[in-house]
Order: C-alpha cells, then sequence, then structure tokens
C-alpha cells in the first residue's frame, strides 16, 4: 500500500492496563534490550546483532513504520505489528483485496511476561483491525514450537488454517514446523 493506514489511527490506544503508540526510531534501544534475551530470539525471524545493525535493519526494512508499542505505566513491555497487506484475488478483480487484511505479530519483554500484556495488547490490535481500519481478516504466523504464542491466538479465537510441516529452516540448523492462524471480522466479538 502506498498510504500509512496506520497514521488514520487516533494514537494513543488504551486498554485497561495498556498503552498502545505507533513505535518512534527512539524505541529501537528498548526493544533490542529484551530482543537480545535468548529465549526471545529464539522465535524471532532475526536475530538482533549490535544495536547499530539492530537499528538499521529496522528502518532500512521498514518495520518501524508497522510497529506498534506496548507500554505499561510508561515503560515499554512489548512491541507488536501489524503488515496491512493484499488478499490474493484473480486478476481482473484484483483491486478489490487490496489492503483487505492484515498479518499480526508481538514481541513481550519477559520480565513482563505471565501478565496477560501480550493478549490485552493483541486483542486491542484485532478491536483495531477490524474496527477503524475496516479489515476483513487477520493472520498470525508462529513456530509450533511456540506455545505460548500460538495459545495467545486461540486465547482470542483464532482458527488454526495451517500445520506447516518442516517448512521453516531455523537458525539452530533444524528444518521446524509452523503455524498459521487467522480470523475474520465476522467472527470478532464487537
Amino acid at each position: 500500500m502506498t498510504t500509512d493506514p496506520l497514521g488514520a489511527v487516533e494514537w494513543p490506544l488504551r486498554t485497561d492496563r495498556l498503552t498502545l503508540r505507533r513505535g518512534t526510531e527512539p524505541d529501537l534501544e528498548a526493544i533490542w534490550a529484551y530482543r537480545r534475551d535468548p529465549a526471545v530470539t529464539r522465535w524471532l525471524s532475526a536475530a538482533p546483532g549490535t544495536l547499530a545493525e539492530h537499528r538499521a535493519s529496522f528502518i532500512e526494512r521498514g518495520h518501524l513504520d508497522q510497529m506498534i508499542m506496548v507500554e505499561r505505566d510508561g515503560t515499554v513491555v512489548g512491541d507488536t505489528m501489524i503488515r496491512i497487506e493484499d488478499a490474493y484475488a484473480q486478476h481482473e478483480i484484483a483491486e478489490r483485496a487490496r489492503g483487505t487484511q492484515a498479518e499480526l505479530g508481538w514481541t513481550l519483554d519477559p520480565a513482563y511476561g505471565g501478565r496477560g500484556y501480550a493478549t490485552e495488547a493483541v486483542r486491542a490490535l484485532v478491536d483495531l483491525c477490524f474496527g477503524p481500519l475496516g479489515l476483513r481478516r487477520v493472520v498470525a504466523l508462529c513456530f509450533a514450537d511456540n506455545e505460548p504464542s500460538w495459545r495467545l491466538m486461540e486465547r482470542l479465537g483464532m482458527r488454526r488454517e495451517q500445520h506447516l510441516v518442516r517448512e521453516s529452516l531455523h537458525r539452530s540448523g533444524e528444518w521446524v514446523d509452523a503455524y498459521g492462524y487467522a480470523l475474520l471480522a465476522e467472527e470478532w466479538p464487537r
């Protein structure tokens, strides 16, 4: 998409305990701190190197534009992502499928785990997707061994649509399974 649909949202978003806001370049240092934890890095697509490499990677790949920070009492406790995408469509009607779905992602600082913050934050993202953003579908992916992540998806009512067998090459050198989950707007309770 050429426009920034997240820019039209009234930020910050607030839940009972959290504040969600757009990511900024100064947030990259806080993100780097917890993403270097081996328990977190294990599940990430890219392991953070130095702070400078981490910053350059996020900025060059445009990830900062999709990032939504999760704060508790002014402290960054995690980061989330909404990547708005085109759905598959046949060529003649492809325009109608543009920008109709989103991939969601999340990373929580382990120091704040086990308190429901990730569930609360991702629930707010789904509300945003199916409310103000007017999307029709959200998806999320994870390694099959990342049980906390797929359990979160199931808590939110997402449906496991894919079990990809030894589909992903993990940095451990092993081919591992992955899961794909999805939810339609009409399935989300308002």
